[in-house]
């Protein structure tokens, strides 16, 4: 389990104050990932063909605990490795996707809060993306003897067969003029523009001239705009990453519920008949969430046949082909393994510093079995912050027997809350990713 290299103090506790709180860490998750492999490897590829201008579409389906959100932020971040753009946000009552009430524009305004690059990863990344478009088209204006503004239009030129998309020019262009004379405030609202934080159309045209806003109706539209635009600054393309899409199971309006999931068989259609460029999309969410006839997604015929299972694909045998992927529980030899890398990244890659050996995990795993069952490794969120606080107070109690804490050692069973612990995924084939 050693490691030749040590691990910095900055992931270390990135990781372990996560998983101690029960949540994802946003940062190393490579350094505590078991298993996923296949799974892994089905979302690499479809990061490769969003990278060759075509479409993915992708629901993650597993329990809460089972690590849905640890495995999107992975994704997450291999595809940010890859030269791709990732958008990022969580449903809930106040954000969705079809809406007459604002939300389906909060959760866009969260998606570009969220924009991230490789040298950009925590967000707020689109001010970076239209200014490194804008430097590509000086260079090519000053190359050629033009106007900053001519090129940006001949650039943009393809995308005005899309919805906002003479509009999405202007206001490229409207920021290309502030970024050239220095008038912020210019800059400023076209970035609150592309950002669907203008309210009104009025607003929007007396700040840039424009007639159109990111409204409800048009969130799809416009990620579809940004992804072909995210290719013309030098990206490889646009991975949506929702989570908590069992949000959508739970509105109680049953029109409500219907409409996002039209707008789900939407984006599944143009995924599959390859109409949108450079754009994925990966989503989270729970078997009810899927399967339930009455509320979730197969209870929308039209998506039921689509999402189906198939049927040859059982006893064991997997296909990732489809546009689910269900992630299956941890074996306990997958959380034997995730338990020493958590050891292994408490003591900061130093292997002679492990305050628990072998025996110990392997103690623990018991003790963990005989209280909770088979549950401690399927859905292992509070176990593993039981593990991180054994390890504290075995830190900080110099001397302590771990066999005595072990004989006294509670560990509460999982809530089952939406805050989906995170802990499994790939192997160290993920070095390959260059994470």
């Amino acid at each position: 389990m050693s490691s030749p290299t040590t691990i910095r103090p900055k992931d270390r506790d990135a990781v372990i104050q996560s998983l101690r709180a029960g949540v994802v860490p946003r940062a190393g998750q490579h350094l505590v990932q078991v298993g996923r492999t296949r799974e892994i490897q089905t979302l690499v590829t479809d990061i490769e063909r969003i990278a060759d201008g075509g479409s993915t579409f992708r629901l993650v389906i597993g329990e809460y605990g089972a690590g849905k959100t640890f495995f999107l932020n992975l994704v997450r971040a291999i595809a940010m490795e890859k030269k791709l753009v990732v958008a990022s946000a969580d449903l809930n009552p106040d954000r969705r996707l079809h809406a007459s009430g604002g939300q389906a524009r909060s959760l866009y305004a969260e998606l570009m809060r969220n924009l991230a690059t490789r040298t950009k990863p925590e967000g707020g990344a689109l001010a970076g993306i239209v200014e490194k478009f804008i430097a590509t088209a000086k260079a090519e204006a000053k190359a050629g003897g033009l106007e900053t503004e001519a090129v940006i239009r001949q650039k943009l030129e393809h995308l005005t067969e899309l919805v906002n998309g003479y509009d999405f020019a202007d206001v490229i262009a409207a920021y290309c003029r502030g970024f050239e004379e220095g008038n912020d405030q210019l800059k400023s609202d076209a970035i609150r523009w592309l950002r669907g934080e203008f309210a009104t159309r009025t607003d929007a045209r007396q700040a840039l001239g424009v007639r159109s806003i990111v409204d409800d109706a048009a969130v799809y539209d416009q990620l579809k705009l940004l992804a072909r635009f995210v290719r013309l600054a030098g990206f490889s393309g646009l991975l949506v990453n929702l989570d908590e899409l069992v949000n959508l199971y739970k509105l109680a309006n049953t029109q409500a519920r219907n409409s996002n999931y039209e707008q789900l068989l939407r984006i599944l259609n143009d995924s599959l008949q390859g109409t949108a460029v450079g754009l994925g999309f990966i989503l989270g969410g729970t078997p009810e969430f899927l399967m339930d006839t009455r509320r979730g997604l197969y209870s929308y015929p039209a998506l039921q046949g689509r999402l189906a299972q198939n049927t040859f694909a059982a006893g064991g045998l997997v296909d990732f082909s489809g546009p689910v992927v269900r992630l299956s529980s941890l074996t306990p030899e997958d959380f034997y393994v995730l338990l020493q890398k958590i050891r292994h990244v408490y003591a900061l890659g130093d292997a002679s510093k492990h305050l628990l050996p072998e025996q110990g995990i392997g103690s623990f795993m018991e003790h963990c079995a005989n209280k909770l069952g088979e549950a401690y490794f399927r859905t292992p969120r509070t176990t593993i912050t039981s593990f991180i606080n054994l390890l504290a107070v075995l830190e900080q109690n110099a001397g302590t027997d771990w066999r005595q804490l072990l004989g006294g050692l509670e560990v509460a069973p999982d809530d089952g809350g939406a805050s989906d612990l995170t802990l499994e995924d790939e192997t160290d084939e993920l070095a390959s990713f260059k994470l």
